[in-house]
């Protein structure tokens, strides 16, 4: 299977029938800095998107309410990020939840580990911040996925931790009243995502998969994103592509990894990859862009709308 595709004309771009289907209700991911870059979301995004707000560490908590408060202003849906590691003490946290409901009316989160080695407090994963029970009540409540394994918790390279952390979410979400969606880090090949989605789904695992896909970027780029994400098999494809320097020179497009995943749904409807979640490493611009080309009427920007 192909693993990339390199920039087309744009207007060479013809809407597949099934990648429509799959890019309908894509999400996208954001940070304070990116958003501050962009005039108006609704010429690029389509109505009702749902817009992840990463919380990097460091970020001040009014940068980021201030950040959902605009995008909910502009008619979309918010999903901020609350890193486990990042938090210092449950206070912290109900003052940040109080701060998004009342200012900016977030009904739902994106509940993660974080970035960091040490936690800055009492939390150290995402368990913990439901057992809190401050967020009871949310409409949506995500959770973080890795297809390639992640080291910082499974550091034998296995996934048994991974598993077991998922199997008790999947429980929590039987029990609970709250919408519950698991949201991947990017990857690059649709094989081994589709066989990651089947052991899931054979594991009693049900909850929908939003994957992760990176957005159109240079090489280069993608690269840096990958090392510091932790991204693993993908960012060996990568390094061995980055060796031919006339494919180096040449933007990246997730076109053939969507078509690829897209396909497989559409043979497969039962398949548990609900929904397409973008990581705009090459800009936010550039994503809908492609996302527009591709996605036909899934993907029509809100005042084109």
């Amino acid at each position: 299977m192909a693993l990339f595709n390199f920039r087309r004309d744009s207007a060479a771009a013809t809407p597949d029938a099934d990648t429509e289907a799959f890019l309908k209700g894509y999400s996208i991911e954001v940070m304070p800095r990116t958003a501050e870059k962009v005039e108006d979301f609704r010429a690029l995004l389509p109505k009702g998107t749902r817009v992840y707000i990463a919380h990097i560490e460091g970020t001040p908590i009014e940068d980021m309410v201030a950040t959902a408060r605009r995008l909910a202003d502009e008619g979309f849906v918010v999903m901020p990020h609350f890193p486990a590691r990042i938090i210092p003490d449950r206070a912290t946290l109900a003052d940040w939840l109080a701060r998004y409901k009342g200012e900016a009316g977030v009904k739902q989160a994106l509940l993660l580990g974080g970035g960091v080695n040490t936690p800055a407090g009492e939390f150290d994963a995402s368990m913990q911040l439901i057992e809190t029970g401050l967020f009871d009540g949310f409409e949506r409540l995500h959770v973080a996925g890795h297809p390639e394994g992640n080291k910082d918790i499974d550091k034998d390279g296995g996934d048994r931790i991974v598993m077991q952390a998922l199997k008790w979410k999947q429980a929590f979400a039987e029990r609970s009243d709250a919408q519950m969606a698991i949201a991947t880090q990017f990857c690059f090949e649709a094989d081994p995502v589709i066989a990651w989605a089947d052991r899931l789904a054979a594991e009693g695992i049900k909850l929908p998969i939003h994957i992760g896909v990176a957005g159109p970027a240079k090489l280069q780029t993608l690269i840096k994103f990958a090392i510091a994400c932790g991204v693993g098999p993908s960012l060996r494809v990568l390094q061995k592509r980055a060796m031919d320097v006339t494919k180096l020179l040449m933007p990246y497009e997730p076109t053939e990894f969507v078509a690829a995943l897209a396909a497989h749904k559409a043979k497969h409807p039962e398949f548990g990859i609900e929904s397409v979640h973008f990581f705009p490493l090459g800009g936010i611009k550039t994503n809908a862009t492609w996302a527009t080309d591709y996605g036909g009427a899934s993907a029509v920007p809100a005042n084109q709308a």
